[in-house]
């Protein structure tokens, strides 16, 4: 357990029951390949820490920002929340050579299914430190890791999705609302590739794909915020 207890000192922490920090860095995937492990997996940890950590977030922004309408709040906490920013933050805790993988996950380096079980990891860890000491210390672990984002977050709006920010800035300087339409789509059902144009009035912009109609509507939107260097 002491490299469990040297992970935990490393981000100015310390744990009661290690045993807590250890199961929340067990992935579904390493039981299945090891059933006796004789800990279980961080499920139902992270389930517990998702709500924790949306409370510490949501009450921090609710009395620092008094005046502001709750659309606005509601944006900046799901920029402080997600999958993205929690992967970063999983990155900062130097959590990935600690996880208890199977084989095939632990492989798998580059995949998008890494990033989120890392950010689901986060989660759970959140929920570990919670039943180990309570709220007010995972406060302070919130505070340090995820609300010390929230400047950077204002300072160059990611608070708001590709889109968002496209056609805001598309009506604030073209004075024109974009509009999306495919045009292709190409691959069998459970494998889809989706190819988006992006267009202000009836001028194509850029074209985005994805495996879905939302996500080839996004790269296309990013792609567009780059080129006008929005």
């Amino acid at each position: 357990m002491q490299e469990f207890k040297k992970l935990a000192k490393s981000w100015g922490f310390s744990f009661k029951d290690i045993n807590l920090l250890k199961q929340a860095l067990v992935h579904r995937s390493y039981l299945n390949e090891n059933p006796d492990f004789g800990i279980g997996h961080n499920e139902r940890l992270e389930f517990l820490g998702d709500a924790v950590l949306e409370i510490i977030v949501t009450e921090h922004l609710y009395f620092k920002f008094p005046d502001t309408p709750e659309g606005s709040l509601t944006n900046w906490r799901a920029s402080l929340v997600n999958s993205k920013m929690l992967y970063k933050v999983a990155q900062e805790l130097l959590i990935e050579d600690y996880l208890y993988l199977s084989k095939g996950e632990a492989k798998d380096k580059n995949k998008k299914s890494r990033q989120y079980i890392l950010a689901n990891t986060v989660e759970a860890i959140i929920g570990a430190i919670y039943l180990d000491q309570g709220i007010e210390k995972s406060k302070k672990f919130v505070e340090k890791y995820i609300l010390s984002k929230l400047q950077e977050i204002l300072d160059n709006q990611s608070y708001l999705d590709p889109k968002s920010k496209f056609q805001e800035k598309a009506q604030e300087k073209k004075g024109v609302t974009p509009h999306y339409e495919i045009l292709e789509e190409k691959g069998p059902d459970h494998d889809k590739v989706f190819k988006v144009g992006l267009y202000l009035e009836d001028e194509m912009i850029t074209v985005g794909f994805g495996s879905s109609k939302q996500e080839a509507q996004v790269d296309a939107a990013t792609v567009g915020l780059k080129k006008f260097n929005w």
